[in-house]
């Protein structure tokens, strides 16, 4: 065969044996920067997105840090909300709201969330725009790079990568800020005096963002992302996407402004690479839908933007369904999406309902197992009982305690009420007295706590009263 292919002046194919490597080396992205609609767009989104993390820590609300998910003190502060570890079912309806809501998106408008909301998409942003100030455009980077080292590339490669440093660890610190007291914390960082778990997690995430958006960039999305791997699933031809129309550009070419092109048989696309130069993955959307394509719509800017100046019409690259661009109707809403819209509605509303009725106490009663029961001297059969009163309220609150499902039943050893203040959880036993012969074997009881102050503040717990 390899002399066959010989005779005819053609290499035979390398064989794993003849030394030649199969390993390409991976060539550095350079994306071209564009203006266009969708690239303002998208600076807004990144703009909004970093200024909410980098912001949120530092924000006060009525003397406390507004977002803080303070874990060893198990208490998740959002705004003028705190969360419990018995309230982690909201935390499960948030996420299940995000799952639900980027199934939905992706339905409708496939990787949208790549291209203007996922982390490695917006920081990457972050970090190209240091690289481009630093560096220069496109073409300066690139030749910059092949350029051997002198006092400028030298000048502009540390300045780069002291920038880089600097928002990374900033990133870092701010991340670490949403588990911490970020004043503390940042002033034990910048003193030099941050130690154990918070510096460990502080230098862990900012070597990460460093790693990702500094250096391996597109290739998170291509070879690590699992979305990336699945998203097809959630496509159908009616999905909007990102699309070069063939049948419009096709047979590309270079030409002439004062050519017809038509006459020459060309399509509408000039083959100027310009889409491809745009693209942060190093794609080219004119091979069709890739799953390395994250929806960015840099590739859209960089065609309309060549469209206007040869003067043909735009959307040669553009958002478009399969079904429209083979001239059939498309359809938003479809059983897929009113399914995940219908979902959305239903969980959202039942989860902000039950987080406006949250009741803002917590009772637990633990039944004190040391001893069934006793019998006192005054026939009375007494149960004791170990309460824990959690006052997820920031007020403080004034409560007292009653019980009831047994006939005759009162309390023993219980003050008539007690005060809480805002987030303590207060402990107490408490003995529940029942006539002798009032009930055999065991019974239900309620405990009922109400604040004094605010009936509407109020908890129903139910124990098991064992009786002979």
């Amino acid at each position: 065969m390899n002399a066959q292919l010989r005779m005819a002046g053609e290499a035979p194919p390398p064989s794993p044996g003849d030394g030649t490597s199969f390993y390409a080396k991976h060539a550095k992205v350079h994306p071209r920067e564009v203006d266009g609609r969708f690239d303002r767009l998208r600076r807004v989104a990144v703009f909004v997105l970093l200024g909410l993390f980098y912001v949120l820590p530092w924000l006060k609300w009525n003397g406390h840090q507004a977002v803080l998910f303070d874990l060893p003190a198990r208490k998740f502060w959002l705004f003028g909300l705190v969360l419990w570890p018995q309230d982690f079912i909201f935390l499960t309806w948030i996420l299940v709201l995000a799952g639900l809501s980027l199934f939905f998106v992706t339905a409708l408008a496939g990787r949208l969330f790549c291209g203007y909301a996922c982390p490695q998409t917006v920081w990457t942003e972050a970090f190209v725009w240091i690289e481009r100030l630093a560096e220069g455009d496109r073409a300066r980077r690139i030749k910059l790079d092949r350029a051997p080292w002198s006092v400028d590339k030298i000048a502009r490669k540390t300045a780069k990568q002291a920038a880089w440093l600097a928002l990374a660890l900033w990133t870092g610190l701010s991340f670490v800020g949403f588990f911490a007291p970020v004043g503390p914390l940042t002033h034990d960082f910048l003193t030099l005096s941050l130690a154990g778990w918070p510096l460990f997690w502080t230098l862990f995430y900012g070597a990460a963002t460093y790693a990702n958006a500094g250096y391996m960039r597109e290739q998170v999305c291509k070879y690590m992302c699992p979305y990336a791997r699945f998203q097809s699933a959630m496509f159908d031809r009616d999905t909007l996407i990102i699309t070069y129309d063939a049948d419009r550009g096709e047979p590309r070419g270079p030409r002439g402004r004062t050519v017809d092109y038509k006459a020459k048989g060309l399509g509408d696309c000039i083959d100027c690479t310009l889409c491809v130069q745009a693209c942060p993955t190093g794609i080219d959307i004119r091979e069709g839908l890739q799953y390395e394509c994250i929806a960015c719509a840099a590739c859209i800017d960089a065609c309309d933007s060549v469209m206007d100046r040869v003067g043909y019409p735009r959307g040669l690259v553009r958002y478009t369904t399969q079904n429209a661009l083979e001239g059939r109707p498309s359809r938003l809403l479809r059983p897929r999406t009113l399914v995940y819209a219908t979902l959305l509605a239903l969980i959202f509303a039942a989860g902000l309902g039950g987080l406006l009725m949250r009741s803002t106490v917590g009772l637990d009663v633990i039944r004190d197992r040391n001893a069934l029961y006793r019998e006192t001297e005054d026939n009375q059969i007494e149960n004791v009982y170990n309460l824990r009163v959690l006052n997820k309220d920031q007020a403080a609150h004034t409560f007292a305690l009653a019980v009831s499902g047994i006939a005759g039943a009162r309390l023993e050893g219980a003050p008539a009420s007690w005060r809480v203040e805002g987030g303590e959880v207060y402990s107490l036993a408490v003995r529940v007295a029942v006539p002798s012969g009032a009930i055999r074997g065991g019974r239900t009881i309620r405990f009922e706590l109400t604040a004094t102050d605010a009936p509407a503040v109020r908890a129903v717990e139910k124990a098991r009263f064992i009786a002979p």
